[in-house]
Protein backbone atom coordinates (compact mmCIF):
# COMPACT_ATOMS: atom_id res chain seq x y z
CA UNK A 1 0.00 0.00 0.00
CA UNK A 2 1.38 3.42 -0.96
CA UNK A 3 1.78 6.13 1.68
CA UNK A 4 0.45 9.64 1.04
CA UNK A 5 1.95 12.67 2.75
CA UNK A 6 -0.53 14.59 4.89
CA UNK A 7 -0.69 18.26 3.86
CA UNK A 8 0.67 20.63 6.50
CA UNK A 9 -2.63 22.55 6.47
CA UNK A 10 -4.36 19.53 8.03
CA UNK A 11 -1.83 19.11 10.84
CA UNK A 12 -4.05 20.93 13.38
CA UNK A 13 -6.93 20.23 15.76
CA UNK A 14 -10.19 20.41 13.85
CA UNK A 15 -13.79 20.09 15.08
CA UNK A 16 -16.80 18.99 13.10
CA UNK A 17 -20.49 18.56 13.75
CA UNK A 18 -20.56 16.49 16.92
CA UNK A 19 -17.27 14.84 16.15
CA UNK A 20 -13.74 15.93 16.99
CA UNK A 21 -10.85 14.80 14.81
CA UNK A 22 -7.36 15.42 16.26
CA UNK A 23 -4.20 15.21 14.15
CA UNK A 24 -1.11 15.53 16.36
CA UNK A 25 1.30 18.21 15.33
CA UNK A 26 4.27 16.63 17.19
CA UNK A 27 4.06 12.84 16.88
CA UNK A 28 6.53 10.86 19.02
CA UNK A 29 8.04 7.37 18.65
CA UNK A 30 9.24 5.60 21.78
CA UNK A 31 10.27 2.24 20.31
CA UNK A 32 13.09 1.21 17.97
CA UNK A 33 13.60 -0.51 14.62
CA UNK A 34 15.68 -3.67 14.23
CA UNK A 35 17.43 -3.55 10.87
CA UNK A 36 18.45 -6.77 9.14
CA UNK A 37 22.16 -7.52 9.62
CA UNK A 38 24.75 -9.17 7.37
CA UNK A 39 28.46 -9.22 6.65
CA UNK A 40 30.08 -8.00 3.44
CA UNK A 41 30.27 -11.63 2.31
CA UNK A 42 26.64 -12.49 3.16
CA UNK A 43 24.80 -9.31 2.14
CA UNK A 44 21.84 -9.87 -0.26
CA UNK A 45 23.08 -11.21 -3.58
CA UNK A 46 20.40 -9.65 -5.83
CA UNK A 47 19.02 -6.68 -3.88
CA UNK A 48 16.38 -4.30 -5.14
CA UNK A 49 16.87 -0.54 -5.06
CA UNK A 50 16.37 0.73 -1.53
CA UNK A 51 17.37 -2.49 0.25
CA UNK A 52 19.14 -1.51 3.45
CA UNK A 53 20.60 -3.12 6.56
CA UNK A 54 23.53 -3.06 8.99
CA UNK A 55 26.86 -4.42 7.66
CA UNK A 56 28.71 -5.91 10.67
CA UNK A 57 31.99 -6.19 8.73
CA UNK A 58 32.10 -2.43 8.17
CA UNK A 59 30.05 -1.33 11.19
CA UNK A 60 27.80 0.74 8.92
CA UNK A 61 24.21 0.98 7.71
CA UNK A 62 24.27 0.47 3.95
CA UNK A 63 21.68 0.99 1.23
CA UNK A 64 21.63 -0.42 -2.31
CA UNK A 65 21.15 2.33 -4.90
CA UNK A 66 20.71 0.08 -7.91
CA UNK A 67 24.39 -0.30 -8.78
CA UNK A 68 26.38 -0.28 -5.53
CA UNK A 69 26.09 -0.08 -1.76
CA UNK A 70 26.24 3.38 -0.17
CA UNK A 71 26.69 4.25 3.48
CA UNK A 72 25.03 6.43 6.06
CA UNK A 73 28.31 7.81 7.40
CA UNK A 74 32.05 7.61 6.89
CA UNK A 75 33.66 4.22 7.57
CA UNK A 76 36.08 4.55 10.48
CA UNK A 77 37.18 0.92 10.88
CA UNK A 78 36.78 -2.40 9.10
CA UNK A 79 37.73 -6.06 9.39
CA UNK A 80 40.59 -7.57 7.35
CA UNK A 81 42.02 -11.08 6.99
CA UNK A 82 45.75 -11.76 7.04
CA UNK A 83 48.37 -14.43 6.34
CA UNK A 84 51.94 -13.89 7.58
CA UNK A 85 54.58 -16.55 6.81
CA UNK A 86 58.25 -16.32 7.83
CA UNK A 87 61.25 -17.52 5.84
CA UNK A 88 62.06 -21.24 6.01
CA UNK A 89 65.19 -22.63 7.67
CA UNK A 90 68.17 -23.82 5.63
CA UNK A 91 68.98 -27.53 5.35
CA UNK A 92 71.91 -29.13 7.17
CA UNK A 93 75.25 -29.94 5.54
CA UNK A 94 78.18 -32.37 5.67
CA UNK A 95 81.23 -30.80 7.23
CA UNK A 96 83.65 -33.74 7.70
CA UNK A 97 83.89 -37.53 7.64
CA UNK A 98 82.30 -39.65 8.91
CA UNK A 99 79.25 -37.55 8.05
CA UNK A 100 76.15 -39.54 7.28
CA UNK A 101 72.85 -37.63 6.98
CA UNK A 102 71.98 -33.94 7.36
CA UNK A 103 68.60 -32.65 8.59
CA UNK A 104 65.92 -30.88 6.60
CA UNK A 105 65.10 -27.23 7.32
CA UNK A 106 61.96 -26.34 9.25
CA UNK A 107 59.21 -24.21 7.75
CA UNK A 108 58.78 -20.57 8.64
CA UNK A 109 56.10 -19.79 11.20
CA UNK A 110 52.59 -19.33 9.79
CA UNK A 111 50.16 -16.87 11.40
CA UNK A 112 46.64 -16.28 10.06
CA UNK A 113 43.37 -14.76 11.22
CA UNK A 114 41.37 -11.50 11.18
CA UNK A 115 42.03 -8.06 12.62
CA UNK A 116 40.48 -4.58 12.67
CA UNK A 117 41.98 -1.74 10.62
CA UNK A 118 41.44 1.88 11.66
CA UNK A 119 40.91 4.24 8.74
CA UNK A 120 43.87 6.58 8.27
CA UNK A 121 46.33 4.33 10.11
CA UNK A 122 49.43 3.07 8.27
CA UNK A 123 50.40 -0.58 8.74
CA UNK A 124 53.83 -2.00 7.86
CA UNK A 125 54.56 -5.44 6.37
CA UNK A 126 58.04 -7.02 6.48
CA UNK A 127 58.76 -10.24 4.58
CA UNK A 128 61.42 -12.57 5.99
CA UNK A 129 64.00 -14.24 3.77
CA UNK A 130 64.87 -17.92 3.77
CA UNK A 131 67.87 -19.07 5.79
CA UNK A 132 71.09 -20.24 4.15
CA UNK A 133 72.42 -23.74 4.84
CA UNK A 134 72.33 -24.53 8.59
CA UNK A 135 70.84 -21.08 9.28
CA UNK A 136 67.45 -20.05 10.70
CA UNK A 137 65.03 -18.22 8.41
CA UNK A 138 64.11 -14.57 9.04
CA UNK A 139 60.87 -13.49 10.71
CA UNK A 140 57.95 -11.82 8.92
CA UNK A 141 55.84 -9.13 10.59
CA UNK A 142 52.77 -6.96 10.14
CA UNK A 143 51.93 -4.07 12.45
CA UNK A 144 49.85 -5.15 15.44
CA UNK A 145 50.06 -8.89 14.75
CA UNK A 146 52.12 -11.69 16.29
CA UNK A 147 55.54 -12.02 14.61
CA UNK A 148 55.89 -15.12 12.44
CA UNK A 149 59.20 -16.72 13.52
CA UNK A 150 61.74 -17.96 10.96
CA UNK A 151 62.07 -21.72 10.42
CA UNK A 152 64.71 -23.73 12.31
CA UNK A 153 67.82 -24.96 10.50
CA UNK A 154 68.57 -28.59 9.63
CA UNK A 155 71.25 -30.25 11.76
CA UNK A 156 74.80 -30.93 10.54
CA UNK A 157 75.51 -34.55 9.65
CA UNK A 158 78.87 -35.51 11.14
CA UNK A 159 78.19 -33.98 14.56
CA UNK A 160 74.64 -35.33 14.71
CA UNK A 161 73.62 -31.77 15.48
CA UNK A 162 70.13 -31.11 16.84
CA UNK A 163 67.74 -29.33 14.54
CA UNK A 164 67.35 -25.61 15.15
CA UNK A 165 64.30 -24.13 16.83
CA UNK A 166 62.00 -21.74 14.97
CA UNK A 167 58.48 -21.30 13.63
CA UNK A 168 58.75 -25.00 12.83
CA UNK A 169 61.76 -26.94 14.08
CA UNK A 170 64.56 -28.21 11.88
CA UNK A 171 65.28 -31.90 11.40
CA UNK A 172 68.21 -33.40 13.32
CA UNK A 173 71.48 -34.47 11.73
CA UNK A 174 72.83 -38.02 12.10
CA UNK A 175 76.34 -39.44 12.24
CA UNK A 176 77.47 -43.03 11.77
CA UNK A 177 77.10 -43.59 15.51
CA UNK A 178 74.13 -41.51 16.71
CA UNK A 179 71.28 -39.18 15.81
CA UNK A 180 70.49 -35.68 17.03
CA UNK A 181 67.45 -34.21 18.74
CA UNK A 182 64.54 -32.60 16.90
CA UNK A 183 64.29 -28.82 16.68
CA UNK A 184 61.41 -27.26 18.63
CA UNK A 185 58.59 -25.15 17.20
CA UNK A 186 56.86 -21.90 18.20
CA UNK A 187 53.41 -22.70 19.66
CA UNK A 188 50.60 -21.87 17.28
CA UNK A 189 52.94 -21.37 14.30
CA UNK A 190 54.33 -24.79 13.38
CA UNK A 191 55.57 -28.19 14.52
CA UNK A 192 58.79 -29.81 15.68
CA UNK A 193 61.36 -31.32 13.34
CA UNK A 194 62.12 -35.02 13.06
CA UNK A 195 64.60 -36.82 15.33
CA UNK A 196 67.73 -38.35 13.83
CA UNK A 197 68.82 -41.96 14.32
CA UNK A 198 72.19 -43.53 13.53
CA UNK A 199 72.96 -42.86 9.84
CA UNK A 200 69.61 -41.18 9.09
CA UNK A 201 68.53 -37.60 9.68
CA UNK A 202 65.12 -36.13 10.45
CA UNK A 203 62.91 -34.00 8.21
CA UNK A 204 62.00 -30.40 9.00
CA UNK A 205 58.69 -29.61 10.71
CA UNK A 206 55.83 -27.93 8.86
CA UNK A 207 52.83 -25.81 9.84
CA UNK A 208 50.56 -28.84 9.51
CA UNK A 209 52.68 -31.71 10.86
CA UNK A 210 55.97 -32.58 12.54
CA UNK A 211 59.00 -33.68 10.54
CA UNK A 212 59.53 -37.41 10.24
CA UNK A 213 62.26 -39.41 11.98
CA UNK A 214 64.81 -41.04 9.71
CA UNK A 215 65.44 -44.80 9.57
CA UNK A 216 64.98 -47.92 7.51
CA UNK A 217 67.44 -46.76 4.87
CA UNK A 218 65.95 -43.30 4.38
CA UNK A 219 66.22 -39.80 5.78
CA UNK A 220 63.05 -38.35 7.29
CA UNK A 221 60.46 -36.60 5.17
CA UNK A 222 59.39 -33.03 5.92
CA UNK A 223 56.18 -32.23 7.77
CA UNK A 224 53.24 -31.01 5.71
CA UNK A 225 52.26 -27.37 5.43
CA UNK A 226 48.77 -25.87 5.67
CA UNK A 227 46.42 -24.43 3.05
CA UNK A 228 45.09 -20.88 2.92
CA UNK A 229 42.49 -19.44 0.53
CA UNK A 230 43.15 -15.80 1.39
CA UNK A 231 43.94 -14.98 -2.25
CA UNK A 232 40.77 -16.68 -3.45
CA UNK A 233 42.64 -19.80 -4.56
CA UNK A 234 43.67 -22.51 -2.06
CA UNK A 235 47.45 -22.86 -1.74
CA UNK A 236 49.87 -24.60 0.64
CA UNK A 237 52.38 -22.71 2.77
CA UNK A 238 55.04 -23.49 5.38
CA UNK A 239 56.07 -27.06 4.57
CA UNK A 240 59.13 -28.75 6.12
CA UNK A 241 62.01 -30.13 4.06
CA UNK A 242 63.38 -33.65 3.71
CA UNK A 243 66.68 -34.71 5.25
CA UNK A 244 69.71 -35.48 3.07
CA UNK A 245 70.74 -39.01 2.15
CA UNK A 246 73.70 -40.90 3.60
CA UNK A 247 77.21 -40.64 2.19
CA UNK A 248 77.99 -41.95 -1.31
CA UNK A 249 79.76 -44.93 0.26
CA UNK A 250 76.40 -46.20 1.46
CA UNK A 251 74.73 -48.40 -1.16
CA UNK A 252 71.20 -47.86 0.16
CA UNK A 253 71.46 -44.11 0.48
CA UNK A 254 68.03 -42.64 1.10
CA UNK A 255 66.61 -39.19 0.57
CA UNK A 256 63.88 -37.43 2.53
CA UNK A 257 60.88 -36.37 0.48
CA UNK A 258 59.56 -32.80 0.61
CA UNK A 259 56.21 -31.92 2.07
CA UNK A 260 53.28 -30.11 0.57
CA UNK A 261 53.91 -26.46 1.29
CA UNK A 262 57.17 -25.56 -0.44
CA UNK A 263 59.71 -27.59 1.54
CA UNK A 264 62.65 -28.79 -0.57
CA UNK A 265 63.54 -32.48 -0.89
CA UNK A 266 66.76 -33.78 0.64
CA UNK A 267 69.50 -34.73 -1.81
CA UNK A 268 70.38 -38.39 -2.39
CA UNK A 269 73.88 -39.83 -2.17
CA UNK A 270 74.16 -40.59 -5.86
CA UNK A 271 72.74 -37.26 -7.06
CA UNK A 272 75.33 -35.48 -9.24
CA UNK A 273 74.95 -32.24 -7.28
CA UNK A 274 74.84 -32.91 -3.56
CA UNK A 275 73.43 -29.50 -2.68
CA UNK A 276 70.06 -29.68 -0.92
CA UNK A 277 67.07 -28.38 -2.85
CA UNK A 278 65.90 -24.91 -1.87
CA UNK A 279 62.45 -24.25 -0.45
CA UNK A 280 59.94 -22.60 -2.79
CA UNK A 281 59.96 -18.79 -2.74
CA UNK A 282 57.13 -17.04 -0.87
CA UNK A 283 55.89 -20.22 0.81
CA UNK A 284 58.22 -20.28 3.82
CA UNK A 285 59.22 -23.87 2.97
CA UNK A 286 62.38 -25.35 4.52
CA UNK A 287 65.56 -26.13 2.57
CA UNK A 288 66.51 -29.77 1.92
CA UNK A 289 69.45 -31.54 3.57
CA UNK A 290 72.62 -32.25 1.56
CA UNK A 291 75.22 -35.02 1.11
CA UNK A 292 78.97 -35.50 0.64
CA UNK A 293 80.34 -32.17 1.84
CA UNK A 294 77.82 -29.99 0.05
CA UNK A 295 75.68 -27.26 1.62
CA UNK A 296 72.03 -27.63 2.48
CA UNK A 297 69.33 -25.97 0.43
CA UNK A 298 68.24 -22.45 1.36
CA UNK A 299 64.84 -21.97 2.93
CA UNK A 300 62.05 -20.42 0.88
CA UNK A 301 61.26 -16.76 1.50
CA UNK A 302 58.13 -15.77 3.40
CA UNK A 303 55.08 -13.71 2.40
CA UNK A 304 52.61 -11.22 3.89
CA UNK A 305 49.05 -11.10 2.50
CA UNK A 306 46.05 -9.07 3.65
CA UNK A 307 42.49 -9.14 2.34
CA UNK A 308 40.20 -6.12 2.83
CA UNK A 309 36.64 -5.32 1.69
CA UNK A 310 36.95 -3.66 -1.72
CA UNK A 311 34.45 -0.98 -0.69
CA UNK A 312 36.88 0.04 2.08
CA UNK A 313 40.18 -0.38 0.16
CA UNK A 314 42.12 2.88 0.25
CA UNK A 315 44.49 2.17 -2.64
CA UNK A 316 47.41 3.61 -0.65
CA UNK A 317 50.36 1.18 -0.51
CA UNK A 318 54.16 1.16 -0.67
CA UNK A 319 56.68 -1.57 -1.35
CA UNK A 320 55.17 -2.61 -4.72
CA UNK A 321 52.76 -5.30 -3.50
CA UNK A 322 50.69 -7.32 -5.93
CA UNK A 323 47.05 -6.14 -5.72
CA UNK A 324 44.22 -8.36 -6.98
CA UNK A 325 40.53 -8.88 -6.24
CA UNK A 326 38.55 -11.95 -5.24
CA UNK A 327 34.79 -11.64 -4.87
CA UNK A 328 34.07 -8.56 -2.75
CA UNK A 329 37.62 -8.34 -1.36
CA UNK A 330 40.88 -6.73 -2.48
CA UNK A 331 44.05 -8.78 -1.86
CA UNK A 332 47.39 -7.06 -1.11
CA UNK A 333 50.45 -9.34 -1.25
CA UNK A 334 54.05 -8.45 -0.36
CA UNK A 335 56.71 -10.93 -1.50
CA UNK A 336 59.96 -9.25 -0.41
CA UNK A 337 61.37 -6.47 1.73
CA UNK A 338 59.03 -4.08 3.51
CA UNK A 339 55.97 -2.07 2.52
CA UNK A 340 52.95 -0.32 3.96
CA UNK A 341 49.17 -0.10 3.62
CA UNK A 342 47.21 2.93 4.80
CA UNK A 343 43.69 1.87 5.75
Amino acid sequence: MALTQVPSSLLASTTGSGTTVVLGTSPTFSGYINLPTWTTATRPGSPTIGTFGFNTTLGQVETYNGSTWVYSSTITAYTASYLVVAGGGGGGYFNAAPGKSSGGGGAGGMVTGTTTFTVGTTYTATVGGGGASNTQGSSSTFTGLTTAVGGGYGGIASSAQAGGSGGSGGGAGASSTTGGAAGSATPGQGNAGGTGVTNWSGGGGGAGASGNTGGGGYAGAGGAGLTSSITGTPAYYAGGAGGGGSSSQSINAGVGTPSTGGGGPGTGANTPAGIGTAGTANTGGGGGGSVDGYVGGAGGSGVVIISVPTIAYSGTTTGSPTVTTSGSNTIIKWTSGSGTYTA
